[in-house]
């Protein structure tokens, strides 16, 4: 049977961008999570200016991973700059303990051009490969559902990391989100190194009118399908972290987000352990 003490809950800093490093990871810690995803794009300073090696000693003395970095935007526009931002990103990842980084890929529509689009890609990800192994780091590419993202296809990264024999340094995010805008699919919870959970609730939304603002914490008002989606994940051998990602201005002036985000996390297990009974 299912127990909960098996479901790797973890927070992301989108969800409670206005708190502190410290009180994040007491925020994180109280909820019984593993570990946590740290942002440099909320307007608070990656660690809040800790030293990295202190920011992971940290999250070690009060029982937590640190499961991710992100991010690098837009990785499928590799430039010098974007060279020297992941080889940035991966010294701090390596000097904190970070288990990964994440790539989040150009979703301004601007790559939208069918073979430039898939040849950035490739090229990207291949540079960044060797960079990757040179530093013996994950990386966790997140496609993203909107219409003009460049990359909104987990069929077609995973076979981008394939073709560039990638599997041991790169794996892919599952964004219960993205993955029900870009219209579900295959599931790869084999490739997956992390599922990202949030819902929407507004009804009067399609699926296209559906935008990051929205992202709310999953309850019995979801539209996205999360318990189904994370109940495949789980029936499909998936064991790693499971993140709340909320983006919803409302979750993020909560006044006391513990209390809301507790009740989605026992909302979610209550709901995955009736499907697996």
């Amino acid at each position: 049977m299912l127990k909960e003490e098996n479901i790797q809950k973890t927070l992301n800093h989108m969800t409670v961008p206005n708190l502190g490093y410290l009180e994040f990871l007491d925020l994180a810690a109280k909820l019984g999570c593993v570990g946590v995803e740290v942002r440099n794009d909320i307007f608070l300073p990656l660690f809040d200016d800790i030293n990295p090696v202190d920011a992971g000693r940290i999250a070690l003395e009060k029982g937590l991973r640190l499961v991710g970095l992100s991010q690098i935007y837009p990785f499928n526009d590799w430039t010098n700059q974007r060279e020297n931002e992941l080889k940035s990103l991966i010294e701090i990842a390596k000097a904190s303990g970070a288990e990964t980084i994440n790539l989040i890929p150009d979703n301004s529509g601007a790559l939208l051009k069918k073979y430039e689009r898939k040849d950035n890609l490739v090229a990207s990800l291949n540079s960044i490969l060797a960079l990757l192994e040179d530093a013996d780091i994950v990386a966790l590419v997140e496609p993203l559902g909107f219409e003009r993202s460049s990359l909104r296809s987990k069929t077609e990264l995973v076979d981008m990391i394939n073709l560039i024999d990638g599997n041991d340094y790169l794996q892919i995010v599952h964004d219960t989100f993205h993955h029900t805008l870009a219209g579900g699919g295959p599931i790869y919870a084999k490739k997956t190194g992390i599922v990202h959970i949030s819902g929407v609730a507004d009804p009067s939304l399609s699926l296209g009118k559906m935008e990051d603002e929205h992202r709310v914490l999953v309850d019995e008002k979801d539209r996205l399908g999360n318990i189904e989606q994370i109940t495949a994940l789980l029936a499909a051998g998936y064991c790693g972290p499971i993140s709340f990602e909320c983006f919803s201005p409302k979750i993020h002036a909560l006044v006391d987000p513990y209390i809301e985000i507790k009740e989605s996390f026992d909302y979610i297990f209550s709901q995955i352990e009736a499907y697996a009974t």
